[in-house]
C-alpha cells in the first residue's frame, strides 16, 4: 500500500493564548512524531544557529524571488527582515509521509488555508477573554494600551474561528496537547484521507 501523505497541522489562535507553550510541550513529549516547520528568514544567522536546522537563511533578493514565484505558504516583514514558510520544504516532508506542525498567527493561517485546503487547522482558544487578559497582564512585558489592543484583536480573531476544523480550549497545557494529539490520530483515520490508498491497492498499484 502506498505511504499516506503526511498532514500539515496548523495551530493558531489569538495572541497570549499560549500557542508557543503548547507547541513546546508537544515537542517535548518522547512519542511526538511531528516535524516542526522550519521558517525562512533574511536576517543574519546568530552564533550557534545552523542553516536548515534553526532557519533557512536567504538574502533579500532570493527571498523576494520566492515570493514572486509563489514558493512561500505565508510570509511577513518584521524589523526590516523577511520571515516565511517555504512551501517546497513542507511538501517534501509531507510527501515523505511525515506530519508537519506549524504554529502561526491567525492572519498567516488564512494565507495557508487558501494554498493547502486539505491541511488540519486547529484554533487554540482561551477559556475566556478575562483569562486571556490575565495571561497577557501576567507576562509583565506590555503596557495597558498594548494589552487593550491585543484584547480587541483577540475579539476579531475569535470571530475567525469558522475558518478552522477544530477548536481546542487551552485551559491546561497538557490537556490541550492531549486533545491536539487525539485530533491528529482521528484525522489520519478520516475516510477521505485513506480511501485513495485502498482503491490503489485494489487496482494493484
Amino acid at each position: 500500500m502506498r505511504k499516506e501523505r503526511g498532514l500539515l497541522i496548523v495551530l493558531s489562535g489569538p495572541s497570549g493564548v499560549g500557542k508557543g507553550t503548547v507547541r513546546k510541550e508537544l515537542f517535548s513529549q518522547p512519542d511526538t512524531n511531528y516535524e516542526y516547520s522550519i521558517s525562512m528568514t533574511t536576517r543574519k544567522a546568530r552564533e550557534g544557529e545552523v542553516d536548515g536546522v534553526d532557519y533557512f537563511f536567504k538574502d533579500k533578493e532570493d527571498f523576494e524571488v520566492l515570493i514572486e514565484q509563489g514558493k512561500l505558504l505565508e510570509y511577513a516583514q518584521y524589523v526590516g527582515n523577511y520571515y516565511g514558510t517555504p512551501i517546497d520544504y513542507v511538501n517534501q516532508t509531507l510527501d515523505a509521509g511525515r506530519d508537519v506542525f506549524l504554529e502561526i498567527e491567525v492572519q498567516g493561517a488564512t494565507q495557508i488555508r487558501e494554498k493547502v485546503p486539505d491541511g488540519l487547522f486547529i484554533f487554540l482558544a482561551p477559556p475566556s477573554l478575562s483569562e486571556l487578559q490575565s495571561r497577557l497582564v501576567g507576562r509583565g512585558t506590555e503596557t495597558e494600551d498594548v494589552i487593550a489592543n491585543r484584547i480587541a484583536a483577540a475579539n476579531k480573531e475569535l470571530e475567525m474561528m469558522n475558518l478552522y476544523d477544530y477548536v481546542v480550549e487551552n485551559d491546561e497545557v497538557t490537556l490541550a496537547c492531549d486533545r491536539i494529539n487525539s485530533i491528529v490520530v482521528a484525522e489520519h483515520c478520516r475516510r477521505e484521507r485513506v480511501e485513495k490508498q485502498y482503491l490503489a491497492m485494489l487496482k494493484g498499484e
